[in-house]
């Protein structure tokens, strides 16, 4: 595959106009019968502004990069892939667990919209990414069956990301399963589902999306332990707050940094043999310099 400079320019225009469908559907726009307003709202707001929409992207740059023969199917599952994370994010703010005020800069669900109410979004979001995914069967019954096991996997217990979350209320940290599960395993369901809409074997892409999980988990840690709220958009300092396991309080903050320029080195690596190899590549350079640098903002309480 050439250069796909101009494709790569679309895939924010791919992501969102799927979004925006998915989203539409949740609500039921179109259909007569009546829905819940706030709900119908709230599903809107918890996936807007989309953010960096990193997964998403991954995945379509797979696509892309095995042959993206059913543009429709791969445009899904970024949809798919993207609801389950925002429902995750949803979750994660909820007072049961960080009890975050702030998401992407703007007040969190819980408290834009309540809590019973955030609790029905992200359980919302999960359900919708799902029937998004389902839908995909009349197109392809082999590779809608694939993606829907594959974000299951990654999404539940025992490696997805509630098996992440469970892993905080542990005693005893294992903490490269921890961030695999709670961080990678999104990555990897981006690296696999792309494969996988391509009609590509979706075995051979784990390591890719692990590796890019963890680095990402490990820029996370530093982020949380090194800049300000308002830098972040969301609360900072929260590791340290919560107690819970992260590759600042393990390694250090040098033993972080340079930890982290070696998962992505490897990264690179792992990309298997594809048509689209030099410009995934290109992709996951691109990425790599997003999470590389760390510019320590000195918070109040430090």
């Amino acid at each position: 595959m050439p250069d796909t400079l101009p494709e790569t320019l679309m895939l924010p225009s791919r992501i969102e106009n799927a979004m925006g469908a998915a989203i539409a559907r949740g609500q039921g726009r179109g259909d007569p019968v009546a829905v819940p307003g706030k709900l119908a709202s709230a599903l809107d707001y918890a996936v807007t502004p989309g953010g960096a929409r990193i997964r998403p992207t991954i995945l379509l740059s797979v696509a892309m990069a095995c042959g993206d023969d059913r543009p429709e199917m791969a445009d899904a599952a970024a949809a798919a892939l993207e609801l389950m994370h925002c429902a995750s994010l949803v979750h994660d703010d909820l007072p049961c667990f960080d009890d975050a005020d702030t998401r992407r800069g703007k007040p969190s669900v819980h408290k834009a919209y309540s809590e019973p109410l955030a609790v029905l979004t992200g359980d919302s979001l999960i359900i919708l990414a799902f029937d998004i995914l389902a839908r995909q069967a009349a197109v392809d019954p082999l590779r809608a069956a694939g993606l829907i096991s594959i974000l299951t996997r990654r999404s539940g217990m025992p490696f997805g990301i509630c098996a992440g979350q469970g892993w905080e209320s542990e005693a005893s940290v294992d903490l490269s399963a921890y961030h695999r599960a709670k961080t990678g395993a999104l990555f990897i369901a981006a690296t696999q589902m792309g494969a996988q809409a391509a009609g590509q074997d979706p075995e051979p892409w784990e390591e890719l999306g692990a590796r890019i999980g963890e680095a990402f988990q490990v820029a996370d840690d530093l982020r949380d332990a090194l800049m300000d709220a308002e830098t972040l958009g969301k609360p900072a300092g929260q590791d340290a707050i919560h107690n819970r396991p992260n590759a600042v309080a393990e390694f250090g903050v040098e033993g972080a940094i340079a930890r982290l320029k070696d998962i992505l080195g490897g990264a690179i690596s792992s990309i298997p043999s594809c048509p689209g190899e030099a410009a995934l590549a290109r992709m996951v350079r691109k990425q790599a310099e997003r999470l590389t640098p760390v510019t320590p903002v000195v918070r109040a309480d430090q």
